[in-house]
């Protein structure tokens, strides 16, 4: 009896266990068929979105396509219309306009009236020749003058005269060139002589602008001025000596102005005009400074200089600017080397900086020739190619000044 009810346990044990691996089976392929549905479910959701990102991105696809064209062809047409535009001094006058707006932003954002870095001397140097336009020749100290024009009150001053033109500087032929280096901005223009007659233009150094020619070594070309510059035995082409005494004759027997790339200025002053002949005790009678600034070239180079000389600001107020009959002062200031070569513009604002120097010494000995003896200009808010050398003509305007390499394409600012 007991066997068969144990048996009867053990079937019924068995059963049990099979109920339960069935519903457990069961539960499994349930499982498994919502797993299948949901990953069926979840496949579409992604194909339907893939098909919306597909189409989303054709039409982002085409629309970026249309800008980009767009933006080509607008791009094209910009610059097509920038190329097109009428010149203003070598660049297009839409360039021109952006360079005079730059200097309006710099001018609002920095104080023009700010002082540039100063440094201890012995971090100074000498500084490097880089140009020799208006240096062609040495300056006999003696015959030096600074013209001024535009001076108030100027008839009733000493160096008067009625016409500054007729100042007659001297110089000195060289025997050696000078270190002089070829200004790399632009590049130099062989010589050459186009037209005849008084119209005909040359290049007296007949150096192709490397400082090596005639009038840096005491050729023909530098007795083309009143004086005793010494001659030597260099002959010229008889076109080149045909064409130069025509230019010679047609502006009265003086040396041609203007002979550099840029030409003569529109600010070279007509022959009878006033103004004063200063001579360098009346600069020196100013109260002496020194700076250590750094000068910048556009080229991309500086160097900290010891300058040692008298502010413009000074000269300024000792000769003042003639008044507008309204009271106001005019706005520039125009510079201009001895033979007229080199010339630079500048607000009177400018001029009037407390480090705009007139430079007499460098590195504290006297300025050399070739760095613009007997006086030159050091504005440290601008960059080197507005710091003449040599002036030889200060003049008050109120328009606008000519400017060398304004002309030539650069920025009139340069700096603030």
């Amino acid at each position: 009896m007991s066997d068969g009810r144990e048996e009867r346990e053990e079937q019924e044990q068995r059963r049990k266990w099979e109920k339960e691996k069935k519903e457990r089976e069961d539960d499994l392929d349930r499982d498994w068929e919502r797993d299948g549905e949901r990953e069926r479910r979840d496949s579409r959701a992604v194909e339907a979105l893939n098909a919306e990102l597909r189409a989303q991105s054709g039409q982002r696809t085409r629309r970026s396509f249309l800008v980009a064209a767009a933006a080509t062809a607008g791009g094209y047409g910009f610059y097509r219309w920038i190329d097109r535009s009428p010149g203003d001094q070598l660049i297009p006058k839409p360039l021109r306009k952006m360079l005079e707006f730059n200097a309006k932003v710099s001018r609002g954002v920095f104080d023009e009236r700010g002082l540039a870095p100063t440094y201890p001397v012995d971090r100074s140097m000498e500084l490097r020749t880089n140009g020799n336009y208006g240096l062609k020749m040495d300056l006999l100290p003696e015959s030096y003058r600074l013209q001024m024009v535009g001076v108030a009150n100027a008839k009733g001053l000493p160096q008067y005269v009625e016409d500054v033109t007729a100042w007659e500087y001297r110089y000195v032929a060289k025997k050696e060139a000078g270190p002089v280096e070829h200004d790399s901005k632009v590049a130099p223009k062989a010589a050459a002589v186009v037209g005849d007659g008084p119209q005909a233009k040359v290049d007296p150094n007949g150096d192709a602008g490397m400082g090596e020619g005639p009038m840096m070594q005491g050729g023909a070309a530098s007795t083309m001025v009143a004086g005793n510059g010494e001659k030597s035995d260099v002959k010229m082409p008889p076109a080149f000596e045909a064409a130069f005494a025509a230019l010679k004759k047609a502006q009265g027997n003086k040396r041609p102005r203007g002979q550099e790339e840029a030409g003569m200025s529109d600010n070279t002053l007509d022959p009878g005009t006033p103004g004063l002949l200063l001579k360098m005790d009346d600069v020196t009678s100013l109260p002496h400074h020194e700076l250590v600034t750094e000068f910048k070239c556009i080229e991309g180079w500086s160097q900290v200089v010891h300058w040692g000389g008298y502010r413009l600001v000074d000269l300024i107020a000792k000769y003042p600017p003639e008044k507008k009959p309204d009271g106001s002062l005019p706005k520039y200031v125009y510079m201009e080397t001895p033979d007229g070569d080199y010339y630079c513009g500048f607000s009177l604002q400018a001029c009037m900086h407390p480090q705009s120097l007139l430079v007499t010494e460098m590195a504290g000995q006297p300025l050399a020739q070739w760095h613009g003896a007997p006086i030159r200009l050091h504005m440290p808010i601008k960059y080197g190619y507005k710091q003449i050398k040599r002036i030889g003509l200060i003049a008050y305007t109120d328009m606008r000044p000519d400017d060398y390499w304004t002309k030539l394409g650069y920025d009139w600012c340069a700096g603030l």
